[in-house]
């Protein structure tokens, strides 16, 4: 396999080469074996573009941390290629890039398929969670849970062989970049652009998706202007993998019928061959999806002009966490809501972003301070914020260590009575 650049994708061709091409993107923690089912009825009428994430499936391990990352990677590998206009489907991960396609390159996408996707991916909190294990403990606490989030119970026990693919393909994946993929999905939320999107739109979603279900996918389509729906009986998260003859009858009939006209199709140099191992066969599927029809869209929300509270809202949360700023809030009346929009503006939309200092160096600083002022309720989740800042539980115990030199020893062991606790509950694997 031929060197990856670090702002390009690993990338394979199937398909004729005179074809249009259509893009297949993967989800987090997977390869783009996960579309193999699909491949050979799809690759009889388009040249079919799959791609693998910074560091899965043996790919060059340059993390991306964020959604526009990845896209502005893909956009380079294709424009290198003389890919210009596409059609796009995408799983989870891969459907944010499809949308974020969608919203900054409308002039790119012929047509868009998102499948188990959804316009904001959970909470910020529960993807920092996820790094923060992954950073403590690897990533086999995360690959031995995949086929709980990935399949119905039924299918995992009666096909082990893709159970297993599927714990073996999370195990061999880069820790750094899935630590970002889990970044990237943090930061997402395109709630309020999702009018914005122009182009014919397939929803898909297995019936029994506890990661991103129907809820997720009626989300998308209520806001994508022309989009409709397909829930797939019979499947969770990873639907592409559990129903392949359903994704892949919905995908033909999609783009089939969807695809906006172009001027010309060029697809470049040809595949790169695959690396990591396909997808085990697969037992025949249950009946086909059901489809519905969207509603119109509501019109995006006004975008007011950036000040410094709404920068200091944005990095609070990012570094605090949702629930802890939620709760902050909720609290703040008369007499306190004055002070919550003080450290809202200044603390966290002034000092904590500045550029003169990373996160990971800031936490350190705030950690040292609180010690040495004894404010042990603050220092509690200041190490959760230096647990997702990246932080390493080793490295906040020689912050701590430092602290019991410059900060005196019953300071320090105060301070490492409470950062212990929160190291156990933020780094303990949840079964």
């Amino acid at each position: 396999m031929s060197q990856t650049p670090s702002n390009t994708l690993q990338y394979r061709f199937d398909g004729p080469e005179e074809a249009p091409v259509l893009i297949l993107g993967p989800s987090l923690g997977t390869t783009w074996h996960m579309w193999d089912r699909q491949v050979p009825e799809l690759a009889k009428q388009w040249r079919v573009f799959r791609f693998d994430l910074p560091g899965h499936g043996g790919a060059p391990a340059y993390p991306a941390g964020s959604v526009g990352d990845l896209t502005a990677r893909l956009l380079t590998t294709l424009d290198a290629l003389g890919v210009h206009r596409f059609g796009y489907a995408g799983c989870a991960l891969g459907g944010a890039v499809g949308i974020q396609l969608a919203l900054r390159h409308p002039e790119r996408l012929a047509s868009l398929a998102l499948i188990a996707a959804s316009p904001r991916f959970g909470t910020a909190d529960e993807f920092r969670q996820r790094g923060v294990i992954v950073r403590t403990n690897g990533l086999d606490p995360i690959a031995r849970t995949a086929p709980d989030r990935w399949f119905t119970g039924g299918f995992a026990a009666a096909q082990p062989a893709i159970t297993e693919w599927a714990v073996q393909m999370v195990r061999t994946t880069d820790p750094g970049c899935y630590i970002a993929a889990c970044e990237a999905l943090a930061s997402f939320d395109v709630r309020a652009e999702l009018a914005r999107v122009g182009v014919p739109t397939l929803v898909l979603v297995g019936s029994d998706d506890q990661v991103t279900g129907p809820a997720e996918a009626r989300t998308l389509v209520a806001g994508i202007p022309d989009a409709r729906l397909a829930v797939v009986p019979g499947a969770s998260h990873l639907v592409p993998v559990e129903q392949p003859a359903a994704v892949t009858d919905l995908l033909v009939r999609h783009f089939s019928t969807a695809w906006q006209p172009a001027a010309e199709y060029s697809t470049g140099q040809t595949a790169l061959p695959a690396a990591a191992a396909p997808v085990p066969a697969v037992a025949p599927p249950p009946p086909g999806p059901v489809a519905e029809i969207a509603p119109a869209a509501v019109p995006p929300q006004a975008q007011g002009r950036p000040d410094p509270y709404e920068t200091g809202i944005k990095v609070r949360r990012e570094v605090l966490g949702d629930a802890h700023v939620d709760r902050a809030l909720a609290q703040a009346d008369e007499f306190s809501g004055d002070f919550q929009q003080f450290i809202t503006r200044y603390a966290w939309g002034e000092i904590w972003d500045r550029p003169g200092l990373d996160r990971r160096t800031r936490s350190c600083v705030t950690l040292t301070a609180l010690v040495a002022g004894g404010h042990l309720e603050e220092l509690a989740f200041h190490t959760r914020a230096a647990l997702r800042n990246g932080l390493t539980p080793g490295e906040i115990k020689e912050v701590l260590l430092q602290t019991a030199v410059y900060c005196g020893v019953p300071a320090a062991n105060s301070a490492f009575k409470v950062a212990q606790q929160v190291i156990r509950e933020e780094t303990t694997p949840q079964e």
